[in-house]
């Protein structure tokens, strides 16, 4: 991966040479000399000097924080178009999209790899120790803000997460807390102006907190962006309050856990999470969109967005960061069967139209285990993962083995266990579905409207009204559709878009039976 290192063998081979990054003037050459043009071949060339620092013996130990620094400023421009491609990779293939991935987390890997070498220099009593004591508030608020970096990559990849990931984080937060620097705002690399060690540590929390295995790769972007501008607003204290809602143990590997109730044990390492008044700047900002007002201009989002892309998000953030989360509205029970999977609308109109005669010789069949079920839908378990169409929001046709029925679903959690396993949670759209094809009610005869596959849900809607599976863009709000069933002429009217997804949208309709 790291072609960078071919050349840097060639370098170390030379007799006295030295390290290439040894002086001030040797780094700001190399920086300089990094690809302008190519985003990922200049992160690629500033990763290979990372890894040439590792275990090198000459390399001046003062040194070392202000050459990363340097080379971690050098990367961030590239890292934000990187990261502008991989968001908007959609229509990318799967081996881009893993390239694009792989390069963004290397660097977080390496750099906190890195940032994490200079804390056994505090205990040195010369001038690297000295040295790295001074730049100690900078050195931790960049070294929390990686391991963060890494936590939301692992989440663009639906994990796992490594178990040390919150042990590193925990032990940078009591290293910094140990030498009194813990709230110390310093200039920061972040699109903040300033941060801390703590405040970096706290958005993480917000972070996990905010249950990010529910949405997609660019809603995740946005939520945490929205996190960090409202960051000053959470509480995080070494005791519980009344309305604390996570509690987290800094010497513990694992996440910030919901305080359902207290610890078993009391711990100076424990502290305690609280959304306070993020949660109700969140609720005020998602109203005033609904109300149609202006995205405040002081919130940096990385770009214009609409309000229907960031209104979903805003109503995750204010549900999962309230004082009250998200509590199950159906108790799940354990059960182990295999259930026949086929994803897409294509497939679930066959499938609900009878057209489909044999499902299981399908290519695109998948058969998952099933590990429990609610009224609300199911949880599985994949041994393998199938390919890129699995993602938050695909639409399942679903058969419970030795079921003739089928059931329509939505995958709204997805997380890894491991490289090849993954559980999904899979909620029940509907029980009762019928396929038709209907077409728009247009003002002219002479117009020729085109036919749309369709699946109306039968159950689980008010009086009068049924919900409609169509197909991406074509809920029309000023356009009514009819379609004729089992000897029946049907007009419905529409009402509202319920959900968009990448290649389908559900809407809402009145359904009027015609003569």
């Amino acid at each position: 991966m790291l072609d960078k290192l071919g050349s840097l063998g060639e370098i170390f081979t030379q007799k006295n040479a030295g390290h290439p990054l040894a002086t001030a003037s040797d780094l700001k050459a190399a920086i300089a000399a990094i690809s302008p043009d190519d985003a990922f071949r200049a992160v690629d060339e500033i990763i290979g000097w990372l890894d040439s620092l590792r275990d090198t013996e000459d390399f001046p130990r003062e040194r070392l924080f202000e050459t990363l620094r340097q080379l971690d400023d050098a990367a961030q421009p590239h890292l934000r178009r990187l990261t502008g491609n991989y968001l908007h990779a959609a229509r990318a293939g799967r081996a881009e999209k893993k390239r694009l991935w792989a390069i963004n987390h290397g660097f977080w890997l390496h750099i906190s790899d890195a940032y994490e070498r200079c804390l056994p220099l505090l205990g040195q009593k010369d001038k690297a120790g000295e040295v790295t004591r001074r730049a100690l508030p900078v050195l931790l608020t960049r070294l929390i803000g990686a391991l963060a970096a890494l936590l939301k990559w692992e989440h663009f990849h639906n994990g796992p997460l490594p178990a040390t990931l919150w042990t590193r984080m925990g032990a940078a937060l009591l290293c910094a807390e140990e030498h009194g620097v813990a709230g110390k705002a310093v200039a920061h690399r972040a699109r903040s102006a300033t941060s801390s060690p703590q405040a970096e540590y706290i958005k993480a929390v917000a972070f996990q907190a905010a249950s990010m295995d529910s949405l997609l790769a660019h809603e995740i972007e946005l939520a945490e962006r929205l996190i960090e501008h409202y960051a000053g607003s959470f509480s995080f204290t070494s005791e519980a309050h009344v309305d604390s809602v996570y509690w987290v143990d800094l010497l513990a590997s694992q996440p910030p856990q919901r305080l359902a109730r207290m610890p078993r044990e009391a711990r100076s390492s424990q502290r305690f999470f609280k959304p306070a008044g993020a949660c109700r700047q969140f609720e005020a900002l998602l109203k005033g969109l609904e109300r149609g007002d202006d995205f405040p201009a002081d919130i940096a989002l990385g770009g214009p967005f609409v309000p229907k892309v960031l209104i979903p998000v805003l109503r995750h953030l204010a549900a999962y960061l309230a004082a009250i989360p998200p509590q199950r509205t159906f108790d799940r029970h354990r059960v182990r069967n295999r259930m026949l999977i086929l994803n897409g609308l294509s497939n679930a109109f066959k499938v609900f139209s009878s057209q489909l005669a044999e499902p299981a010789g399908v290519a695109e069949n998948e058969t998952w285990v099933v590990e429990n079920v609610s009224r609300g839908g199911f949880g599985a378990l994949l041994s393998n993962l199938p390919g890129d169409w699995l993602q938050i929001g695909a639409l399942l046709a679903m058969q419970p083995e030795g079921g003739e029925n089928w059931l329509l679903g939505v995958v709204r959690r997805y997380g890894r266990a491991s490289d090849n396993d993954a559980r999904v949670g899979i909620q029940t759209l509907a029980t009762k579905v019928t396929a038709v094809k209907c077409r728009p009610r247009v003002a002219s005869s002479y117009v020729a409207a085109s036919t749309l596959m369709a699946l109306v849900l039968e159950d689980g809607n008010p009086p009068g009204e049924v919900r409609v599976v169509l197909p991406l863009h074509a809920f029309d709000l000023g356009e009514s559709l009819d379609y004729q069933h089992d000897g029946q002429h049907f007009l419905l009217h529409p009402v509202a878009r319920l959900e968009q997804a990448s290649n389908y949208e559900v809407g809402r309709y009145r359904r009027q039976t015609q003569p």
